[in-house]
């Protein structure tokens, strides 16, 4: 009897075992499904969008499949690409979360129409709800997250379409550009050696942007502090070949051609005071040493009626990668939260 008795044990256990197996493979093939029924494209997928009485073609790439959770990813830059939230693939894969990679009008892997024209919030406010349409994007399953210049793009969409979202992220970016403009002069230039200001102020005085010693003083300066801290020459590969790729043209006329501040068409957009219409469950992520105040994006999570805020101890603008464990807990927590009711999520 004591033999049968652990015979039948160690079935159950087996038997328990391969069901267990079973279930965790059927959820790697849920998550990873594709649409076969033609050539498979590994997700890609081009979206022509009608933008200014012309067509152009956008670049977007799913990475799993989740009906309940889509995370659009809206870079930075202004004008970089999607690369740099490669870093997603090392942390939202194994929660389950689908994520979508975007390359906006002039970026990466998109069309580019060289012509400033192109480059203004409204019409790229308009550009996301047509990629949202396209990728049937739904109050039920669509996640926002705007990093930097993205996190403008985010709140700009949100403000005129925010009936479409299901959560919103404002990663790194403040709600006032005058407001950024004022914390680059009157908290991060006083950090740096006064010495190096004067030298970086008189190349800016002189239009002298393309001078090699510019960014001799901005990297170690600047760079280094506020950008990325992780030591320049181990900066992550999926970062510094997005900044690489970045379009200048969209990057002056919007941002303006400093490093510090901002001076391009953005200069004065500024919703402060409407934050309180964003209704949508919406996480700010600020960090001690970014370019953006924290504090201001400590303040923006209280006027959001459903604002959580997640705050980096150790990262700068690029919290992703230098503050990866913290962001992305948060993050994850966050999108989990929504998903299962929460508005205010406690991070």
């Amino acid at each position: 009897m004591k033999h049968l008795f652990i015979l039948l044990v160690c079935t159950t256990f087996l038997v328990s075992a391969c069901r267990s197996g079973n279930t965790d493979t059927d959820t790697l093939k849920t998550y990873f499904s594709s649409d076969t029924s033609g050539v498979a494209d590994g997700g890609v997928r081009i979206i022509p969008i009608k933008t200014l009485n012309r067509t152009f073609n956008v670049w977007t790439k799913r990475f799993g499949n989740n009906p309940k959770i889509k995370l659009l990813l809206l870079n930075g830059g202004p004008g970089a690409t999607h690369e740099y939230f490669e870093v997603m693939e090392s942390f939202l894969p194994a929660e389950g979360i689908e994520f979508i990679y975007y390359d906006q009008l002039g970026t990466g892997n998109s069309d580019n129409p060289n012509d400033t024209t192109f480059w203004s919030l409204p019409r790229y406010v308009e550009e996301v709800e047509q990629v949202r349409a396209a990728l049937n994007l739904t109050p039920d399953n669509f996640y926002l997250l705007g990093h930097s210049w993205g996190g403008i793009l985010a709140m700009q969409y949100a403000l005129k379409y925010g009936k479409n979202l299901k959560g919103l992220v404002i990663s790194n970016m403040m709600s006032s550009c005058p407001d950024y403009g004022k914390y680059a002069d009157n908290v991060l230039a006083k950090q740096m050696d006064p010495a190096v200001v004067k030298e970086v102020n008189d190349i800016e005085a002189k239009g002298a942007y393309t001078s090699p010693r510019y960014m001799e003083l901005l990297m170690p300066n600047f760079y280094a502090k506020h950008i990325c801290r992780i030591p320049l020459n181990q900066w992550p590969e999926p970062m510094t070949r997005a900044l690489g790729k970045s379009n200048q043209s969209l990057y002056v006329t919007m941002q303006g051609p400093s490093e510090f501040g901002i001076a391009g068409n953005l200069t004065n957009w500024d919703v402060k005071a409407e934050l309180p219409k964003i209704t949508a469950p919406t996480l700010t992520i600020g960090a001690k040493y970014d370019t953006m105040d924290p504090e201001h994006m400590k303040w923006m999570a209280t006027q959001l009626p459903n604002g959580s805020y997640l705050y980096c101890p150790n990262g700068s603008h690029m919290a992703m990668y230098d503050d990866q464990k913290t962001y992305m807990k948060g993050l994850i927590k966050f999108i989990k939260g929504v998903d299962t009711g929460e508005k205010k999520v406690s991070l």
